[in-house]
């Protein structure tokens, strides 16, 4: 096992913030993992995977295991679907070209999300009308008290909007090595259900799209309306769309006919962050090495070298002032590392 002492966090988090680990070490299967979490130089250890759900707002002062752990395959199938295994470490948009190439269905609108497929239970990623809970079999994960190895099916994990028990209690009590993921090979439920998916299916006249036309134009999409983390450093979306009564809603109403709103459950209904941050006066805006991207209001960007620290100022001020105008508060759909 190769330690490292003194390492950049650079290109171990999409916003590039420049933050340190102490002490640094990469695990390539779970063997490697089991053997660094037992080594007493990384007692209570901080685990990055792709580190796009994330931002550091200081340097780590715990020890920092990187899950690398590569893989992926097919453990069961039959005529209509297959149980893919993938390793926690295989790039989640990687996994998505692997699945479209062999005709698998189910995570096409997740395209060209950023980080890895480890993280992926832990946020419930999703867009587009998709998240990974409609499509999730079970996980293996590794205690970090005792090292012992559990596998957890959707029940265990709790997903919920852009959550689940990894992201609350189970925080930092397991590493995940391995997600399954349950896929259809035959008779594909193709969701265009999002407006802007249906837009450019017609602008192409595909009237019967297949799993990669859905996945070509929510690509397609995410690329006219967020910003490359290569480029700009950014986690995507920062902030969660905010869920609010129905008693709300119809207050916002009075004061704001336009403002856009979707049913997320009986008497609950899901707000669009991104028109509450733009109709604050934030879209575009941007102080020194910080702002909110000018195409997508609720992506916060680093345009240059800004310290996490000064990102996450510039977030608690864009929560404050849609506090300010709406009584909405926004919360973020980033891990805060501070």
């Amino acid at each position: 096992m190769t330690v490292l002492e003194n390492v950049s966090l650079k290109e171990f988090n999409t916003f590039g913030v420049d933050a340190k680990a102490s002490l640094f070490t990469s695990v390539n299967n779970q063997l490697e993992l089991q053997k660094a979490l037992k080594d007493p130089r990384f007692k209570n250890p901080f685990l990055i995977g792709g580190g796009s759900n994330l931002l550091f707002v200081n340097s780590i002062s715990h020890p920092v295991i990187h899950i690398n752990i590569g893989g992926i395959q097919i453990i069961d199938e039959n005529d209509d679907s297959v149980i893919v295994s993938v390793g926690a470490g295989v790039k989640w948009h990687d996994l998505v070209i692997w699945a479209l190439k062999n005709n698998y269905a189910g995570i096409e609108n997740l395209a060209l999300i950023p980080g890895n497929t480890g993280t992926a239970p832990i946020q419930n990623i999703g867009a587009y009308g998709a998240e990974l809970k409609d499509v999730f079999y079970n996980l293996i994960a590794v205690s970090l008290e005792d090292y012992s190895t559990h596998i957890f099916d959707d029940n265990d994990c709790e997903f919920g909007y852009r959550d689940s028990k990894f992201k609350n209690e189970w925080m930092h009590q397991y590493a995940i090595t391995t997600v399954r993921l349950l896929l259809q090979k035959n008779n594909h439920f193709v969701n265009t259900q999002y407006g802007d998916i249906e837009k450019i299916l017609a602008q192409k006249n595909i009237s019967n799209p297949s799993i990669s036309d859905v996945a070509e134009a929510v690509m397609e999409i995410r690329k006219n309306k967020l910003p490359d983390p290569k480029v700009l450093g950014n986690s995507g979306s920062f902030f969660k769309n905010p869920i609010v009564s129905k008693e709300k809603i119809d207050a916002l109403l009075q004061e704001h006919s336009n403002l856009p709103h979707y049913e997320f459950s009986n008497e609950f209904y899901k707000i669009p962050a991104g028109w509450l941050i733009e109709k604050s006066g934030l879209k575009g805006h941007r102080e020194g090495n910080v702002g909110m991207h000018a195409q997508q209001a609720l992506v916060l960007v680093n345009y240059g070298n800004a310290t996490g620290k000064e990102l996450w100022e510039f977030a608690q001020k864009v929560q404050y002032t849609v506090q300010h105008k709406f009584d909405i508060t926004l919360d973020p759909e980033v891990n805060i590392i501070e």
